[in-house]
């Protein structure tokens, strides 16, 4: 789920022109509903409790005159035009006429809209699958918006008033928000996706209109994504007897959750966009290690940090936007995607033609080999570890647990639907055991649940940072260093500067993965919950990756023979990925003496094998230059016009 904000005059060029008629452009002096036909998508529909108090009706049609004056006006009633002719008629001034049609003061900021898009094995499934299989996902769809809905009525939502806001109050009556359904990307490729434009006004309890709170709703974003994501991926694999999985997309990144069965090079084909924008940010990373200064000297550290690469994916998302493409039917659409698809994706016709079954057959190998194992006590921990690794200082707030621990249901549920609370059931167990209260509130806010400020009750700390030994000038003809302080290879032949491989600084959530084994680990072993049942195996294989879990023996008559890549060891492999680009202190760590033994034999083994290549690699010039301990940790830059500022990990 994304989220912008609409303002009074952005609505009228954009909004209102394209995104109303499915992100198509509206031909001038086009009704709307000529034009929503034209474009062959449905008409908007109004959504929320705060309907009532404006005297419309759930799902009931958006007319333009209602967008534009609720919208477009700056905050007037849907049928303010009727309701001035009205006061007109009963012999009002045009002046008390037009504040009769009025929703409290004018506002700049009119809206917000939301996007939702379910996972893109869910879309490819509406896409190629058959009639009955697309209203059942359009529906669940639907259904997953408005229970988001409800929780950002519920929980979100404040009105801000008196002097400086100081006062918040959530809407009793609900909100006000209008939606309408897109069925294609900007390439062409199949996107189901809502637009749900969220009117910012809502009504106190003494029945004055006042203003939503818009930075709540920004804060809360990843939170109502996560929900989202969870509940509609539930109802359509309960729907269809389908079922999850995690499916590391990028190593070092949070796995991706999507209906197990789909194929991945099927996936790859509805990222066109994403292919883009790859290709111009491997241009832009090149740019970014190679830029000097006006003295020669590098601007930056010559490795990409995770934070100054989503800044150069957003510039390269930008630089590669295409126009919009003239919207079609439905109909047509399925059509050409079919037709696409079997040409270009690389799938077989007959998986394409049947995916749903493949994806049904894939449903039921996973029910039968993993059992989804929700134990709250060991969720707590895994989303507290979790949220202190990934913010920066370990200083985190409520909407930072919930997010990840919706997140964490979706992992190890694999598509089951989940008890209505457990989120929240999970966030309690976290904050009352392994969460401290740090909130030094000095303003009405701070004082507020959802502000108050936490951090983890344990440590997991670092080896300090080291001195960055001095980095020699770049030399146009060599490939950026694989490592900082290492010399630089020389660029390998028939490649290009956008080919290379550019160094990057590691990422945080495989530390965030090692954390939570290492806190399990101590729980375990803690006098405190000692005979705690706590089932440790089965909570992490419902969590795990299928490309990770151990397999079946294929013989029952030698069960007892030690399998080529066991669950234990795909458990160490990860935890040995984390800790080697996370560069933590194995000591530091207490981890048991045999799983130490293991990650020391194999990180040896590594190191090894890392050295051998760079000595193939290395110019002879090059050969006696001195090589950074492995367990120096280096801060890395963000893009910017100076040098000097951390970009933190």
């Amino acid at each position: 789920m994304d989220i912008r904000v609409v303002r009074a005059g952005q609505m009228y060029r954009y909004f209102f022109r394209e995104t109303v008629v499915g992100d198509g452009r509206r031909p001038a002096r086009t009704p709307l509903r000529a034009a929503q036909e034209q474009a062959g998508v449905p008409v908007g529909r109004w959504m929320g409790r705060g309907l009532a108090a404006l005297g419309l009706a759930p799902r009931e049609e958006v007319t333009e005159a209602q967008l534009r004056n609720l919208f477009g006006e700056r905050g007037r009633h849907p049928d303010a035009d009727w309701i001035e002719a009205e006061r007109l008629a009963a012999g009002d001034s045009p002046k008390k006429a037009y504040r009769a049609g009025a929703l409290g003061r004018r506002v700049t900021v009119t809206g917000v809209d939301f996007v939702f898009r379910p996972q893109p094995s869910i879309y490819l499934l509406w896409a190629f699958g058959d009639e009955e299989t697309g209203r059942v996902i359009e529906a669940a769809h639907e259904r997953a918006i408005e229970r988001v809905l409800e929780w950002i009525e519920d929980e979100v939502a404040v009105i801000r008033y008196g002097k400086d806001g100081i006062y918040r109050v959530r809407p009793p009556g609900g909100l006000v928000a209008a939606r309408f359904r897109h069925y294609e990307a900007r390439s062409g490729r199949p996107l189901l996706h809502d637009h749900l434009l969220l009117s910012v006004k809502g009504q106190r309890l003494d029945g004055k209109w006042g203003s939503i709170h818009t930075t709540a709703l920004h804060e809360n974003t990843v939170a109502a994504s996560a929900l989202y994501n969870e509940l509609v991926a539930a109802e359509v694999c309960e729907a269809l007897g389908l079922a999850t999985e995690p499916r590391i997309v990028t190593p070092g990144r949070r796995p991706v959750i999507e209906i197990a069965g789909v194929p991945h090079a099927l996936i790859r084909w509805t990222a066109r966009r994403s292919d883009q924008i790859a290709a111009c940010l491997a241009e832009l990373e090149h740019e970014y290690v190679t830029a000097v200064d006006d003295d020669g000297e590098l601007k930056f550290l010559p490795v990409v940090s995770e934070r100054a690469r989503a800044k150069m994916n957003q510039i390269a998302a930008r630089k590669t936007r295409p126009p919009k493409r003239k919207t079609q039917p439905l109909a047509q659409l399925r059509v050409w995607w079919r037709v696409s698809a079997i040409l270009t994706s690389k799938v077989a016709a007959d998986v394409i033609n049947s995916l749903l079954e493949h994806a049904r057959a894939a449903a039921a190998a996973i029910r039968a080999r993993v059992a989804a194992v929700v134990d709250i006590a060991l969720a707590a921990v895994d989303v507290t570890a979790t949220v202190f690794v990934m913010n920066d200082g370990g200083r985190f707030h409520r909407r930072h647990l919930l997010a990840e621990a919706r997140r964490h249901l979706a992992l190890v549920l694999r598509g089951r639907r989940r008890d209505p609370g457990l989120d929240e059931e999970i966030v309690a167990a976290a904050i009352s055991t392994h969460c401290l209260d740090i909130t030094e509130p000095k303003t009405v806010r701070g004082r507020e649940a959802g502000y108050r400020l936490y951090t983890a009750r344990w440590d997991l700390a670092d080896l300090p940072a080291r001195p960055r030994p001095p980095t020699p000038a770049p030399d146009p003809d060599r490939q950026p260093p694989a490592d900082p302080g290492e010399p630089a290879a020389l660029r390998p032949p028939g490649q290009d500067a956008g080919e290379w491989e550019i160094p990057r600084i590691p990422l945080q959530y495989d530390r965030a993965v090692l954390a939570g084994a290492v806190v399990r680990e101590k729980l375990r072993t803690t006098t405190a919950v000692r005979g705690r049942a706590y089932d440790v195996v089965a909570h992490q294989q419902a969590a795990m990756p299928e490309q990770l879990l151990a397999p079946e023996p294929a013989d029952p008559e030698h069960d007892d023979q030690e399998p080529e890549a066991g669950r234990g060891d795909a458990i160490d492999m990860t935890a040995l990925r984390a800790l080697r680009k996370s560069r933590t202190d194995v000591e530091a760590l207490d981890l048991t003496d045999d799983r130490l033994r293991r990650i020391r034999e194999a990180a040896t083994k590594m190191v090894n094998d890392a050295r051998a290549r760079a000595d193939r690699h290395t110019a002879p010039a090059d050969a006696d230059a001195v090589r950074p301990d492995d367990q120096q940790a280096h801060r890395p830059q963000q893009p910017a016009p100076h040098r000097g500022r951390d970009a933190g990990h």
